[in-house]
């Protein structure tokens, strides 16, 4: 085989310690993917992984997850909801699909979504700042008012955190986000420019979107809710760990809590 006597032998000696190293990375592999749900793939688990020093290729941690049995979970279809026959005024599309932000409390984006319980829906609205992504405020409401959805939706984000002059609220049109109660409150403000995506284009408001799809397919698809505080509970849980510890490949694999301080360390030093 054209094998050294000493390399052999070398090979020999040094089994048991790299069996035991595959061990030890199968057991941190497990580990992440137990940690997050089971919704991370080869790509995250690689991620958190060289955060702790263990450098292995993409392709190596996926087939070892495949060795292991560990797969996330599959996305599904996801469905636009939104109700946008009416006649109320909609605002320009401001943010143009630059969902880029360097700054917290800059560009917010908004949504509401449907969740079936029992034999009803729920729905929920959320508003993401686009420079951490973080969820600021979100509601869940049996009935699709504007007064239970976006309007009590933007006064959680209000107390939550602060804006910046000139905040771009960015949503799609549906009626709640044209309704007068809505555009009045906007416009009392003098930090906030409304900006609405154009009709039937679910890309001028990505980020919302995608939001929602990652929510259903990481956690509501796994359960039947039977009534709204069931369902409630569940996504505030989802979300806190959304916020606070599932990282963001479009913050580059960090989280949402860890952007929000770099990005106010950054604000610190730059005043100072």
């Amino acid at each position: 085989m054209k094998v050294s006597r000493n390399s052999y032998y070398h090979w020999l000696s040094n089994k048991e310690n790299v069996n035991e190293k595959l061990m030890c990375l199968k057991e941190r592999i497990r580990h992440h993917f137990q940690q997050n749900r089971c919704v991370y793939g080869s790509t995250r688990i690689q991620k958190k992984l060289q955060s702790e020093g263990l450098i292995y290729s993409i392709s190596y941690i996926g087939k070892l997850m495949q060795q292991m049995g560990l797969k996330s979970i599959l996305k599904r279809k996801f469905i636009t909801t939104t109700q946008s026959q009416h006649d109320n005024p909609v605002a320009k599309n401001v943010l143009n699909r630059d969902f880029t932000s360097a700054q917290i409390g800059q560009k917010w984006v908004s949504d509401i979504t449907y969740i079936p319980v029992g034999k009803r829906w729920n729905y929920l609205t959320t508003i993401i700042d686009l420079a951490d992504r973080k969820v600021v405020g979100w509601t869940l409401s049996e009935d699709m008012t504007t007064e239970n959805t976006v309007y009590k939706t933007w006064i959680k984000a209000r107390n939550t955190r602060a804006i910046e002059n000139n905040l771009i609220f960015h949503s799609d049109r549906g009626v709640q986000y044209t309704s007068n109660k809505i555009v009045q409150l906007l416009n009392t403000n003098t930090k906030v420019i409304q900006s609405m995506s154009r009709k039937g284009n679910c890309w001028d408001n990505a980020v919302a979107e995608s939001f929602f799809k990652t929510l259903k397919y990481e956690c509501l698809h796994q359960y039947q809710f039977e009534n709204h505080l069931q369902l409630y509970h569940c996504i505030e849980k989802y979300i806190l760990w959304y916020n606070t510890e599932r990282i963001h490949s479009t913050l580059g694999y960090i989280t949402p809590l860890e952007m929000q301080r770099k990005l106010t360390e950054n604000k610190y030093k730059q005043v100072a």
